[in-house]
């Protein structure tokens, strides 16, 4: 080992050793009162400082001693970048230099979810909520429910809010809360941002929450924050390098929105006529445009010589007006799905205008193409550092997808081929994304044919699976512990509101990656008004209609 790596190493080993030592010391002596909100800096310590040990002069930097409180965050202490021949000490009155929750200058601010199993029909609770049940006083939904925090995490928030109230809380470790929260539903938990994954559902706090784009993480009451207090020529000193600022970048999230069928034809082409072409989009646009990909599942094709609506076409051979690319347009489509049944309907030369169509507008394409080399291609994309891979096929019988060597078209899924592009794409390094049009079955629960052709693709890895072919949305399903699929979102702009049972309600799905990992997802309710705009559910709306898609579903964990 070279010298300087082996003086680093043997920093590490001192710096756990005094943190085990801090835990055991410090544990009992909590503060029992939350410290006043900070304005500016932090709120000074309770304890005054001591000047350094040296005599007849200030306590020189590289020498300085150092106290990292106990009540830090899991790993913070590691992420600290300590000056060579820094000491750390066990008394914070005898620290040059203390690092601590809520004192001195700023450091950092870590990032807290209030997390939930993820069929939990709470999306939202304030702050005053969440404070109320630390003092014992738990209500609503989650009334006398724990809430669960690691040791660490209860050590945090002791530090603001003073300690909790007998069975206010309930720790367990880290790797364990997950499984005890889907245990004991309803149920409730404080984790740090990093330990978000896919099982549980972020709920936002005070209109805020950390997997959203917006989120502002000095206005989020859930956001820690780490300060340096001691030697004033000290702390100027050290300050700067010394602590990572957050534990959530936001140069490293990417969300992706899923959506059902999109079908501009029929009586929902007749409304656009009517109502304007983004009439569709009235509602749900700003969500659809939010997104740092939005994708489409577009199944007819455009053509010049295609003719008038009609609200009442009895045959299926579809096609759409050119003049409907507006809507896909508007709504920021980034992604378009050609895995539609309906995709050949107006022959080869209709596919290649509407390709040339998508081309023009920038917006890329896969599971269909100029031939079926086009087709098979994975579409992979980078934002934020995140690579993104999109599969997706047409798994009804052959007849529906036309690509073939010379000939444009829909592909067919060849499961076999799919599954080793799959473990071929998360091998790079990408999280894959694999949508089907597949057999379309009018119930909530997943039938078993898409079980069996979705679970293969994502054993095979692909973290996120999504349905666009259902006109009636079906259940989903986690596999592991970060993976999921939703069987079916039903429809997004199609005329099936009174047409089949539950056309009129779907699902849009906004999916999280983050640092190169699928770490969430958000459901969102929708519902027809007519046959072509959609809007989002009232409360009681949605709340009736998750409690049908989650009783419809695959969940593996254990539940009361």
């Amino acid at each position: 080992m070279k010298p300087a790596n082996f003086a680093k190493a043997m920093r590490h080993t001192t710096l756990r050793l005094f943190l085990l030592a801090g835990l055991l010391l410090g544990a009992c002596n909590l503060p029992t009162s939350p410290p006043p909100a900070p304005e500016g800096p932090l709120s000074p310590s309770a304890t005054p400082f001591q000047p350094g040990p040296e005599e007849g002069g200030p306590p020189d930097f590289a020498t300085a001693a150092w106290w990292l409180s106990p009540g830090l965050p899991e790993g913070y202490a590691e992420q600290l970048v300590l000056p060579e021949g820094a000491r750390l000490v066990e008394d914070a009155g005898q620290a040059d230099l203390r690092v601590a929750v809520n004192e001195g200058e700023l450091l950092s601010r870590w990032v807290y979810a209030l997390a939930a199993p993820f069929p939990t029909l709470t999306d939202e609770v304030s702050l005053a909520e969440v404070q109320a049940a630390w003092a014992g006083q738990s209500s609503g939904a989650f009334a006398g429910a724990p809430l669960l925090v690691s040791p660490q995490t209860e050590a945090v928030f002791s530090a603001l809010w003073g300690a909790p109230a007998a069975g206010a809380v309930e720790t367990q470790p880290p790797g364990e809360l997950l499984a005890a929260a889907w245990a004991r539903r309803p149920a409730w938990a404080l984790i740090p941002f990093e330990q978000i994954t896919p099982r549980w559902k972020v709920l936002a706090v005070d209109g805020q929450s950390p997997v959203w784009k917006d989120f502002d993480p000095a206005a989020y009451p859930l956001s820690v924050s780490i300060g340096l207090q001691g030697d004033p020529a000290l702390a100027a000193e050290a300050i700067a390098g010394l602590a990572p600022p957050s534990n959530r970048d936001a140069s490293k999230l990417t969300t992706v929105v899923l959506t059902g069928v999109t079908a501009l034809v029929r009586a929902t082409a007749f409304t656009m006529n009517r109502n304007g072409v983004t009439y569709p989009a009235e509602d749900i646009g700003p969500l659809l445009r939010e997104a740092d990909v939005t994708h489409i599942s577009n199944e007819v094709p455009f053509a010049q010589d295609c003719p008038p609506p009609d609200p009442v076409q009895r045959n299926l051979v579809f096609c759409s007006d050119p003049s409907y690319i507006e809507l896909l347009t508007h709504i920021g489509t980034d992604v378009m799905e050609l895995t539609g049944d309906h995709f050949n309907d107006w022959g080869g030369e209709a596919m290649l205008y509407t390709l040339e169509m998508y081309r023009q507008h920038g917006i890329p394409y896969y599971g269909g193409g100029a031939n079926i080399h086009e087709a098979r291609q994975a579409l992979v994309l980078e934002h934020n550092g995140n690579h993104i891979a999109f599969l997706g096929c047409n798994g009804k019988a052959p007849g529906y997808s036309s690509a073939r060597e010379d000939y444009p078209g829909t592909v067919h899924c060849d499961y076999d081929l799919m599954e080793q592009q799959v473990r071929d794409l998360v091998a790079e390094g990408h999280v894959v994304i694999a949508t089907f049009q597949h057999n379309e079955n009018y119930t909530f629960v997943p039938p078993a044919t898409l079980v069996r052709d979705f679970s293969r693709i994502s054993q095979a890895g692909a973290a996120i699976i999504s349905g666009s072919q259902a006109h009636q949305s079906h259940g989903l399903e986690f596999t592991g512990e970060d993976a999921v699929i939703a069987y079916g979102l039903g429809n997004l702009f199609f005329d099936q509101r009174g047409v089949v049972d539950y056309g009129d309600l779907a699902l849009i799905t906004r999916n999280v990656i983050y640092d190169s990992r699928y770490i969430s997802t958000e459901i969102f309710t929708i519902q027809f008004v007519d046959f072509a705009k959609p809007r989002f559910m009232t409360p009681a709306e949605r709340e009736a209609f998750l409690t049908t898609i989650f009783n419809a579903s695959r969940w593996d964990y254990p539940t009361q």
